[in-house]
């Protein structure tokens, strides 16, 4: 069910930029690609942050 689902989701960007009407929807197309690694960056570092500064606690 998993392997669906991400075969479902995957998205060729190349074809897109290839047949992109305009200037605008490549750098749309661009950008809407790298949102989701920014967002598991951006909790990553949450949860280290939050994780540090609880070990942090508990040392003192």
């Amino acid at each position: 069910m998993r392997s669906l689902l991400i075969a479902l989701q995957q998205v060729n960007i190349e074809e897109k930029l290839k047949t992109a009407p305009d200037g605008n929807y490549q750098v749309g197309v661009l950008i809407g690609s790298f949102v989701p690694f920014i967002v598991l960056v951006g909790l990553a570092y949450f949860l280290y942050y939050r994780a540090k500064k609880k070990e942090k606690n508990l040392n003192n």
